[in-house]
């Protein structure tokens, strides 16, 4: 029996898989490596199949409870080094960038990292160990919301944009105003 597969306590489907090697540039090796190593992490290109937009896991826990909470939910979301990596629709990740510049909210979204085209990202394994590390910053990440079909629903720019927007605004009203430094 072997432990890495039949032990994992989570995982990807197979037609997650699936999506997620069509990313590749080789999608037969990237899967020929997964089912040799399961547990390894991946680096993928960004731009052709998805983006991904980067963000402190804090803030990206408040935007997932935001997408879920107006109603489209999200596609995939990987935790990784104590950030949350939301998976978007091709060509998202741009125009988030330019949005969040233009727009007078971008002061109340913490920075975000916006890879698109050009630009690769490092994907949890498809299958975790039964002991890896829960840590943030320690093990290979994990899978928040793991692929789990050939065709994914992925937010776009703007449901992005309102969710980091509404989050920004739900975060800061919790903290409530700065108090004002003592002279």
């Amino acid at each position: 029996m072997d432990i890495w597969t039949y032990q994992s306590v989570e995982y990807v489907t197979v037609a997650g898989e699936n999506w997620l090697a069509s990313a590749s540039e080789y999608p037969r090796s990237m899967r020929a490596l997964w089912e040799s190593r399961p547990w390894a992490p991946a680096v993928l290109p960004c731009g052709r199949v998805f983006d991904v937009v980067s963000m402190p896991a804090l803030f990206g826990r408040r935007v997932l409870d935001e997408l879920w909470a107006s109603g489209p939910g999200c596609g995939p979301v990987a935790s990784f080094r104590g950030r949350a990596l939301l998976f978007v629709q091709p060509g998202a990740a741009p125009r988030l960038r330019s949005l969040l510049a233009w727009e007078e909210w971008a002061r109340d979204v913490p920075p975000l990292l916006c890879h698109g085209q050009g630009d690769a990202v490092t994907v949890p394994p498809v299958q975790r160990m039964v002991h890896a590390p829960d840590s943030p910053g320690q093990g290979p990440g994990r899978w928040i919301v793991a692929p789990d079909s050939q065709e994914p629903w992925l937010p776009g720019a703007a449901v992005v944009l309102w969710a980091c927007v509404r989050a920004a605004r739900a975060g800061s009203a919790a903290t409530g105003p700065e108090p004002v430094p003592q002279v």
